[in-house]
């Protein structure tokens, strides 16, 4: 998606594309200021990390004991976002302390900001389609069509919303590149907590408890720490090393490797500069020309 620099949503928002919520979670919830992945095995690793969150996120398990309504998805993703909002700045701010020693949080302050917004604007996203959802169930007839589509239009926008923000982690990677698998490490398993203190495992038995609560987010740390561990061997990126220490990553994509024996610079196929078949000059001997006549014949008589 092509991004207009100076533009929050990176300019490929249009009158046609509110038609479209999906394009507008995707402009909205990562927003051109959301730097590009570095490598394409790390992008993957983010793709299957963010499946194993949803996973644990919509909690799976509720398909399993029985019957499916909108209402539960809708709580279980407002009360995620209720421990997001809590989680996220106390996890960066664990970080900022760490970082501490290498420099100061007014070189993040821009940003740590733009994160911070990124994730109230996604909470208040959660409770205005649980609000939708509340005016809908009790609206008047004639009001619940126009309602109705409001609320599928809010679902398929948030939803596409959640997919991007678990990719990116509301943009802390714009922070540290190493904070978005960290923070979905950390909410997963928060998120599992209070299963694991009560031991419900939800009408489930033991070996499918087991699975479906500890399975995500053993999953999410597995994935989250091989991430991690690629941008530290390939791209040098430390989770402890605070990031205006550190050298700024390379251009995303894979670089060509030089073919052996090419000259550093220039190119080998430029023609020679000059007119390859002009007479080479022609260096003086004695002053004459060499071949003119002589004046007399050596043979004479």
């Amino acid at each position: 998606m092509a991004r207009t620099r100076g533009s929050r949503t990176g300019g490929t928002l249009t009158a046609r594309s509110l038609l479209k919520p999906q394009d507008v979670a995707r402009a909205v919830f990562h927003p051109a200021w959301i730097p590009q992945p570095l490598d394409p095995s790390v992008e993957r690793l983010k793709k299957f990390r963010v499946i194993a969150g949803a996973v644990a996120s919509l909690g799976i398990y509720t398909f399993v004991e029985g019957g499916f309504e909108i209402t539960e998805p809708l709580e279980n993703a407002m009360t995620a976002s209720v421990v997001l909002l809590f989680l996220t700045p106390l996890t960066v701010g664990a970080m900022l302390y760490v970082w501490r020693r290498g420099g100061t949080v007014r070189q993040l302050r821009v940003p740590l900001l733009n994160s911070l917004k990124l994730l109230l604007l996604f909470v208040g996203c959660v409770a205005a389609l649980l609000l939708v959802r509340t005016t809908n169930s009790s609206a008047h007839p004639a009001a619940i069509i126009g309602v109705g589509l409001a609320m599928m239009w809010m679902l398929v926008f948030t939803a596409y919303g959640a997919v991007r923000v678990s990719g990116n982690f509301f943009g802390t990677a714009a922070v540290r590149r190493c904070l978005p698998p960290l923070l979905a490490m950390v909410t997963n398993w928060l998120v599992v907590v209070p299963d694991l203190g009560t031991g419900d495992l939800h009408g489930l038995s033991l070996t499918l408890g087991i699975v479906f609560i500890l399975g995500a987010p053993v999953t999410v740390t597995a994935i989250g720490l091989l991430e991690r561990g690629r941008l530290k061997r390939r791209y040098g990126i430390r989770l402890k090393a605070h990031p205006a220490t550190s050298a700024p990553a390379p251009a995303p994509g894979p670089v060509p490797p030089m073919p052996p024996g090419m000259p550093p610079a220039g190119s080998p196929y430029l023609p020679p500069r000059g007119n390859p078949y002009a007479p080479h000059p022609q260096r003086p001997t004695g002053g004459g020309n060499p071949y003119a006549p002589h004046p007399q014949r050596p043979y004479g008589g």
